[in-house]
């Protein structure tokens, strides 16, 4: 890892994810209260299956909706029981055993306003934080910051602003200053990535496609690493890619909570991970999903470890563009959806719950005939914990961090 002399490829770019942290004052009203809260938003990039992550055993319509797919409390690998309703997925031990001492939670079946399944327009609406996707170049943490009164924080390296070279998350930009950090080793393309990307230069960067295909048929043909989905749906099998993907992810975690710890260092960042777009070969006992599951959990565990004594003002928000079907495809996996699920962490939490507006999982019940119906506004749970948690005003977070949303109140009760 390094925190500087690296210059990502514009194929890294593309398809690596990196660890991005918005530069910021703690607010006057936190300091005065003696607080010195902290806030770490994750962004899952390609839809993560809110069903698959938390399961709800409870509803009687759930194996008949999922099948061999279902995650049980009484499966080959159970499921950790949450309520008498909801369990987690068992690759995420430690988020349950956060649970458990009441420092994490689940909102379940929630979602941003947006109702349509363009990744890239999803993403724009989850970080802008606008209901229209282009419709700002700004995103709502960094505006979030702008509207922080200045605490008299300086950056300790001498400079406001540090780039090493990453593509900047929309989450993040904006007029506060940015600092940012990448690994120099990204991870690599799943297959259906690749070819997602190979379709979407071949329309808007012709050039660029034919390089990128040449590389592909070149990575196919001597079996070069790294060009090939390093999650696979067989549990017998353990690829080196698995353990590659867990590495990145705690690594990435730590670096972020360690920025954050520092008494001189930022109080608010954001970091993505992609790899969730799991359409074919999902496997959320054991396969795809839960090994990625599994790296996210092991991200928990960093960012506490990493944190220290901060971990008791800080709050971990896990986020994604939005969620997939409720129904299994042809090919074991799972289509673009709408609701999902979000995952807080955090000392300062109120956990131990889930919360949730249970929308039922039959025909009549699901979205549009096919996803679980979003019945949470995401900009609610994110208002609620900038509001509770980082003490913004609800005036401004209705019409500068999030436009035109005077009709979502803020979620009350999620940090303590």
């Amino acid at each position: 890892m390094s925190f500087a002399n690296h210059l990502p490829t514009r194929r890294e770019m593309l398809i690596g994810s990196g660890a991005l942290f918005a530069w910021t004052q703690m607010p006057k009203i936190a300091r005065a209260e003696g607080r010195d809260p902290r806030l770490l938003v994750i962004i899952l990039r390609g839809a993560l299956d809110g069903l698959g992550a938390v399961a709800p055993v409870g509803d009687p319509d759930w194996v008949g909706l999922r099948g061999e797919s279902a995650l049980l409390l009484d499966g080959k690998t159970p499921a950790l029981p949450l309520d008498s309703f909801f369990a987690l997925n068992p690759a995420m031990p430690n988020l349950y055993r956060l649970y458990k001492k009441q420092q994490a939670l689940v909102v379940h079946g929630t979602a941003t306003p947006y109702r349509e399944r363009s990744h890239f327009d999803g993403q724009d609406v989850l970080e802008s934080g606008i209901s229209k996707p282009g419709a700002v170049s700004t995103g709502w943490l960094n505006r979030a910051l702008v509207a922080m009164e200045s605490g008299g924080r300086v950056d300790p390296a001498g400079s406001r602003v540090l780039g090493v070279g990453a593509v900047t998350p929309l989450v993040v930009r904006g007029a506060a200053p940015v600092m940012s950090w990448v690994p120099q080793k990204l991870l690599p393309a799943s297959a259906d990535t690749q070819g997602r990307l190979l379709d979407l230069y071949q329309h808007t960067d012709p050039k660029l496609a034919v390089v990128l295909q040449a590389r592909m048929r070149l990575a196919a043909l001597g079996g070069l690493p790294g060009m090939s989905d390093p999650m696979s749906e067989d549990p017998t099998f353990a690829p080196p890619g698995i353990a590659r993907v867990r590495a990145y992810f705690a690594e990435a975690a730590a670096t972020a909570a360690r920025y954050l710890a520092r008494p001189d260092g930022p109080r608010v960042g954001a970091m993505g991970f992609v790899g969730w777009d799991t359409h074919i070969a999902e496997g959320a006992i054991t396969g795809q999903l839960a090994n990625l599951l599994g790296a996210l959990d092991g991200a928990f565990a960093a960012v506490e470890t990493n944190m220290g004594e901060a971990w008791n003002e800080t709050v971990v928000a896990v986020v994604t563009e939005f969620g997939r079907t409720a129904r299994i495809n042809g090919t074991n996996g799972t289509d673009h959806g709408t609701g999902t699920v979000a995952f807080l962490a955090g000392g300062a939490l109120r956990g131990g719950r889930v919360v949730a507006d249970w929308p039922g999982l039959k025909p009549g019940q699901l979205f549009e005939d096919r996803d679980l119906k979003p019945t949470i506004d995401l900009r609610a749970v994110l208002k609620g914990i900038l509001k509770d948690h980082l003490r913004l005003e609800d005036r401004v977070l209705a019409s500068a961090i999030f436009p035109d949303s005077a009709d979502v109140k803020p979620m009350t009760g999620l940090v303590g």
